[in-house]
Formats: structure tokens, C-alpha cells, sequence
């Protein structure tokens, strides 16, 4: 076990409005629930008493090899959709904030044998839990067309999205599509000039989210937050595609990841949350520069009502 967080994992984003954001009670029970190299989960330690305590979760176990010696902190190797059932393990029944920064880390993408870069030719793999056997090369190889079309259309917005699939499952018959490379020499052709890495973007975006049932994991863990969180607790999380701002903007808004609205006899909204960010932040042009995976980056914040 590290005495420190590695900055070289993952490259925070928003740092200091995360921590802003999650107004910290000193002694208070805070949970990470996207632990990476733990750059936000130190800055948390840093604003707690001894009697504070931090849990962070991360299911890579790549991110295991950077957990904080410290007393006050317990990193769980597990999915953040099971947030209420780990922390009942340690008797922790409420929150006083809760922090998320979603998408992959920048060891995911920096790692070229996970496959989640389009930049290098590695196995077509975008798992996050590598102990699960499912991965993109199994996706784009044994899903129906129909199915491959909804996914990267529901999942990505791609506009040629059945094209796309056709394409695929015609170049499958010939032989599997089995590395990053496949992938991109075969559906480059489907993009305009100079579009090639945004289109390739997308495409990769919807296979993540599909190996790694994103949507389902991070619906499972907000629906979760309205009971987890104390009163005057604070949510705060960071989405990069509009899929999952969708989430989160509901869940503040209405209590539920469908944004359904429940209204009392007199007509106001009840909702657990009182909006603490009307617009989402971003990060600074500087931040951008100097992180260019920042750039999609929204912060929002809520607290939960006395």
C-alpha cells in the first residue's frame, strides 16, 4: 500500500470546486466512488479530522495499487452501484458527501493493452473489471445488426449508426474483428475528412458504455444517493457525455434518474435536493489546455434537504 496518492494515474479535473463543492465537515463520512490514482480522495483526507472517515470505490483493480495509508480511508474494490450494501459491511448507514467523477481515467486510456484508446493497435478489450471475460471484440462479433445499430446510436448519437453496424457484421464474416485497429481500418471509411478521431471517439464511447454496463451501474448507484446522503449532505459529480448528465440532472431535479416529478397537493416539486449549481461548472481554458480530457466536463451540485 502507497503513502500517497499517484498524480500520474489520473490527472484530476475540477479538484478544487469538487472539494468546494462538497462543503466538508471535518468529521465527517465521505465516499469517492471513482478512486482512480485518488487525487480527490486525497484532497478530502486533507479537510478531515481524525475522526473523519473517507470510502472510496474503483471495480480496476489497477487503481488497488494506488490506496492511501491512512487510517481514516477504506478503498473498496467494487462497482459503485453496490455503494449502500458495501458501506452497510462497515455500518455506515448515512453520507455527508458524495463524490463522482465519471468516464475512464487517464491510466485506462494511457494503458494501450486495455484497448481504450484508438490511438494504438491493441486487443479491442474496454474492460474496467478485467476479471469479467465480456469485452468490445465480443460486442461488435456477436451482436445481432439491429442490436449494434441501436447501441451506437442510443449510446454515442451517431448519425450513420446503422451503416456503421452493416459495415461491421459484413467485414465479421470474412474474419473476427479483434484489435483497436480492425476496428478503426474498417469504419474508417464511414467518416468525413478530418473527422476521423471524433467519429472514432464515439464509436468507442458506445462500446465502453456497453462492455462495462455504465448507464445501468451509475442509474443503480444515483438512485441510491437520496436515502445514503445526511441532511445539508452534498452530491457532487462529474459527467462528460450528455447520457450521463441526463442522469445526474434528473436525479437532482426530481429524486429519480427519469426526471419523473412528484408534486404535493399544492403543486411544488418534491425533491430531496436543493440545487446548489443552476448551471454546470466547467473548467477553466487553462484547465483545458492543460488537460484537454477536460474539456467535456460538467460539475454538478446538489444538497440534500433538512
Amino acid at each position: 500500500m502507497s503513502n500517497h496518492f499517484n498524480p500520474t494515474y489520473h490527472i484530476p479535473v475540477l479538484l478544487d470546486e469538487c472539494i468546494e463543492g462538497l462543503n466538508i465537515n471535518p468529521d465527517g463520512v465521505y465516499a469517492d466512488l471513482t478512486f482512480g490514482g485518488g487525487s480527490h480522495s486525497a484532497a478530502i483526507l486533507n479537510k478531515l479530522s481524525d475522526k473523519g472517515r473517507l470510502f472510496a470505490f474503483d471495480k480496476d483493480k489497477d487503481a488497488l495499487n494506488n490506496a492511501i495509508d491512512d487510517e481514516r480511508f477504506c478503498l473498496i474494490n467494487d462497482d459503485y452501484a453496490n455503494i449502500t450494501k458495501q458501506l452497510r459491511l462497515y455500518r455506515v448507514m448515512q453520507l455527508d458527501g458524495v463524490l463522482a467523477d465519471l468516464g475512464i481515467s487517464s491510466h485506462q486510456i494511457d494503458t494501450s493493452q486495455r484497448g481504450f484508446s484508438f490511438r494504438t493497435d491493441a486487443p479491442l478489450d474496454l474492460r474496467m473489471d478485467t476479471s469479467g471475460s465480456f469485452t468490445a471484440a465480443d460486442v461488435v462479433n456477436s451482436y445481432e445488426e439491429q442490436d449494434l445499430a441501436e447501441m451506437f446510436f442510443n449510446y454515442a448519437q451517431i448519425s450513420n449508426a446503422r451503416k456503421l453496424a452493416k459495415t461491421l457484421c459484413r467485414h465479421r464474416e470474412q474474419q473476427p474483428i479483434v484489435t483497436t485497429g480492425d476496428l478503426c481500418g474498417i469504419i474508417r471509411q464511414l467518416t468525413a475528412k478530418n473527422t476521423e478521431n471524433k467519429y472514432f471517439a464515439k464509436v468507442f464511447q458506445a462500446l465502453r458504455i456497453e462492455v462495462n454496463h455504465e448507464l445501468d451501474s451509475l442509474n443503480a448507484m444515483l438512485e441510491q444517493i437520496p436515502l445514503l446522503l445526511a441532511p445539508k449532505g452534498r452530491l457532487v459529480v462529474i459527467s462528460y457525455h450528455s447520457l450521463e448528465d441526463k442522469a445526474v440532472k434528473n436525479l437532482i431535479r426530481s429524486g429519480n434518474v427519469k426526471g419523473e416529478l412528484e408534486k404535493d397537493f399544492y403543486g411544488n416539486v418534491n425533491t430531496p435536493f436543493d440545487i446548489i449549481t443552476k448551471n454546470p461548472i466547467v473548467p477553466t481554458t487553462q484547465e483545458q489546455t492543460a488537460n484537454p480530457r477536460s474539456r467535456s466536463a460538467k460539475l454538478r451540485i446538489a444538497e440534500k434537504r433538512q
